[in-house]
Order: C-alpha cells, then sequence, then structure tokens
C-alpha cells in the first residue's frame, strides 16, 4: 500500500505531502483562489507525476538498448474542462527532448512504450484525457 501524508503548512492552502520515506513535495492552490502560489497545484502534479512516470520508463528501456541517453527533458501540457467542477483533464501532451547519438527507431519504440504501456500515471489519465506525445533526439556535437 502506498501512503501519502498531507500536512497544512499556513492558515490558507499550502500544503506538504510527505511519503513513507520522508521525501516531500509542497502544494499550495493559485492566488486567485486564496493561495500564494508557492508550491505545485495538485492538478499540476498529475502532469508532473506522468512526465516523471513516463521518464523512469524512457530511461529503463533506453539503457536495456544500450542507448547513449546524455540527457532528457519532458515538457507535459494539459487541457483541462472549461466551466465545470470538477474540471478533469481532456488532453494531455507530452513532449521528450532526448540528448545523445541515440537511434531515431529505438527512441521513438522506447517513447510510445513509456507512455501507451508502462507509464501507469499515463494509462490514468488517458480514462478522461486524449494522451498523446512527440520526441526529437538532439545529437551530441
Amino acid at each position: 500500500m502506498i501512503k501519502i501524508e498531507i500536512n497544512r503548512i499556513d492558515q490558507d492552502f499550502r500544503m506538504e505531502a510527505v511519503n513513507e520515506k520522508g521525501n516531500a513535495i509542497v502544494m499550495d492552490a493559485g492566488a486567485a483562489d486564496g493561495g500564494h502560489d508557492s508550491g505545485m497545484r495538485p492538478m499540476q502534479l498529475l502532469l508532473a507525476a506522468m512526465g516523471g512516470c513516463s521518464a523512469i520508463d524512457l530511461i529503463a528501456i533506453l539503457r536495456k538498448q544500450r542507448e547513449p541517453l546524455n540527457d532528457l527533458k519532458i515538457t507535459v501540457t494539459g487541457e483541462r474542462e472549461q466551466g465545470v467542477v470538477p474540471a478533469l483533464y481532456t488532453e494531455v501532451h507530452a513532449h521528450f527532448k532526448l540528448f545523445g547519438d541515440i537511434n531515431q527507431e529505438k527512441a521513438e519504440r522506447a517513447v510510445q512504450l513509456s507512455v501507451e504501456k508502462y507509464c501507469s500515471v499515463a494509462k490514468t489519465l488517458e480514462k478522461t484525457a486524449k494522451v498523446t506525445y512527440s520526441f526529437e533526439i538532439v545529437k551530441s556535437v
């Protein structure tokens, strides 16, 4: 079982989420909602979680393939429903920027597997959102 404890930090909406190992992340509401924008909003954490989840899978796949991944940057964007509560994600897109002399076909397959098969967060989000992805390789010079 996964256990996360949420501890309120201030009298507004700033909170800290702590896992069983003591790792923490700060959450807050936006200023328009009475928060201070001093942490990630919970819905932003979903996008961050998808990026992190797919990154772990992608790195593992490329390591097994012995592909020289020197660095990785992922940009995850999302569109939410408008004018309703709760406002679910309807579209999520992840763009992977892979750095290194990586084989194009292996990179494409690794990205596909990470998002479409292995990333639990992407599989959860796809219940309400269209999840898409793209990638580029930046070769070493």
